[in-house]
């Protein structure tokens, strides 16, 4: 398996005689085979800014970094893909601070590239290319037009054509998990938040966070025009927004006069659920689906990414053991990351969450973070580091009726004790 690199144009070329490798964490590793899988449609390969490229010289058995002016290449992969390693590399500049994605590693082999990566989910309805541009471009002016005052219906435009979100292109297409953003405000100060960040960071958002608060009537538009098929579901929560559960008052508000007036569809809400007594409110106005964002189960870990105000780890399990009881389909948007979320400390912490939590599915989502950023705030390692794949196999083995996936689903039919068909 070759080195792959790029030049400073941009340019990437594989290396003849340089041996790839990736990292865990901070360390250097080897490849190993299985660990492999094809460039998955709708992966992109792209530079790593003030990176150099480390090889391994199968002559000599020795790392070497390449001279030149020459930069590491990694993959973003789509939804359904969880990576195993991150692109082997060190900064040129240690000052510097790549762009907030999740980067894996990749290589040149049998002609093909190559990346280390496992399939957790079925990545079509995630794939860019199902989401035909034109007709969303159709869809955007018919919903502008039929609804010229909804100033959400506005702000998703924006991210549907400009930042191409496909869960809001989602929503002006009428299909599968559609958007409905409320919240401005957060009770987190996430590090590498990825639509607010502070002057003094050294991050650029890749978003932009809405600056607006919603009125109940222009939720329940979006909401409405949503779920007109069974399988629809409508999502609170969206990387353009703060916390949705601050806006409680009018979830529950507009959640009460959708199902008034409708029973189809799911009502989902993507929050860090720390504000137990709101995340109740919003269950018993009849919520379906709930996938709380967490990047693990020990406080010190928690808190050093969240930046929790007001709340901890012990709310957001009140909060999804409340959600199960009540009949709720329960996730969680599990930021992982090589070399930390394989370690042991994490992986016991985890299972016994969700095991309390009775959780009924675990969303792996490759996190978008600098990674010597990342890691210089968060605990050290205290016991082995298994690797990700051998993790994935754990939870597997440990958590047999929890299903491993990547995205949110529509829940098994006999689940929902209370739900209309």
């Amino acid at each position: 398996m070759n080195l792959v690199y790029a030049d400073k144009q941009g340019n990437v070329y594989d290396h003849p005689d340089f041996i790839a490798l990736a990292r865990s964490g901070d360390m250097i590793v080897e490849i190993m085979e299985e660990e492999l899988i094809p460039l998955p449609n709708g992966a992109t390969l792209v530079s790593l800014p003030s990176t150099k490229p480390v090889g391994l010289d199968p002559d000599t058995g020795e790392m070497q970094v390449l001279p030149g002016d020459l930069q590491a290449v990694g993959a973003l992969l789509p939804q359904g893909f969880t990576r195993l390693c991150l692109p082997g590399y060190v900064k040129a500049d240690k000052n510097e601070k790549l762009p907030l994605f999740g980067y894996t590693a990749v290589v040149w082999k049998d002609g093909g590239f190559y990346v280390t990566a496992e399939q957790c989910d079925d990545p079509d309805k995630w794939d860019p290319l199902n989401c035909d541009r034109q007709e969303l471009g159709i869809q955007v002016e018919r919903l502008l037009a039929k609804y010229p005052e909804n100033r959400l219906y506005k702000h998703l435009s924006n991210c549907a054509l400009g930042y191409e979100c496909l869960t809001s292109s989602n929503t002006f297409l009428g299909r599968w998990e559609g958007a409905v953003p409320v919240s401005y405000s957060c009770n987190a100060g996430c590090f590498g938040c990825i639509s607010e960040q502070p002057d003094d960071s050294g991050f650029v958002a890749p978003q932009t966070r809405m600056n607006f608060k919603p009125t109940v009537d222009e939720v329940v538009e979006i909401m409405l025009e949503h779920l007109r098929e069974p399988d629809s579901i409508i999502s609170f929560g969206q990387g353009c927004e703060g916390e949705p559960s601050t806006q409680a008052k009018i979830i529950v508000e507009a959640m009460n006069r959708v199902r008034s007036q409708t029973s189809l569809g799911y009502i989902n809400i993507n929050t860090n659920a720390g504000l137990t007594d709101f995340m109740r409110a919003i269950v018993d106005a009849g919520l379906d689906l709930m996938r709380v964002s967490t990047i693990s189960a020990i406080d010190e870990h928690y808190n050093a990414y969240y930046k929790p105000r007001g709340y901890t780890l012990k709310n957001v399990e009140k909060s999804l053991r409340y959600a199960a009881d009540k009949g709720v389909y329960t996730s969680i948007n599990y930021l992982i990351f090589p070399g930390v979320t394989d370690r042991e400390e994490e992986i016991e912490a985890m299972i016994d969450f969700v095991k309390r939590t009775d959780l009924k599915l675990i969303q792996m989502r490759n996190l978008n973070i600098d990674p010597e950023s990342y890691l210089s705030i968060i605990p050290k390692a205290q016991g082995e580091i298994y690797g990700m794949k051998q993790m994935l196999e754990i939870f597997r083995e440990e958590l047999p009726n929890v299903v491993i996936g990547s995205y949110t689903h529509v829940p098994p039919a006999a689940f929902l004790k209370y739900k209309k068909v």
